[in-house]
């Protein structure tokens, strides 16, 4: 915490216990570059990620046609039907 505070981040030990314990859902990018810069490492060192081409991704879905007919009709929007009461 101390090493934080020197880079201008108060976090109270519940944020601390919260951050070291659990697979937080968002981080500033403040508290990010403190934690690299903390630890001595890099972003890229503290996050794992995978890019994934989204043309590749089409291309396999396309030889499915199964998959490409039940995504057509996942995100099309259905017509409203609405009725009117008898006067």
């Amino acid at each position: 915490m101390p090493l934080l505070n020197d880079r201008g981040i108060d976090l109270s030990s519940s944020q601390i216990y919260r951050l070291i314990g659990q697979k937080p859902e968002r981080i500033s990018l403040q508290l990010l570059f403190a934690v690299a810069d903390v630890l001595e490492c890099t972003v890229e060192d503290l996050c794992a990620y995978e890019a994934v081409d989204a043309r590749t991704q089409l291309r396999k879905a396309d030889t499915d046609e199964s998959t490409v007919a039940s995504l057509k009709d996942s995100t099309r929007p259905r017509r409203a039907r609405v009725y009117l009461a008898d006067e």
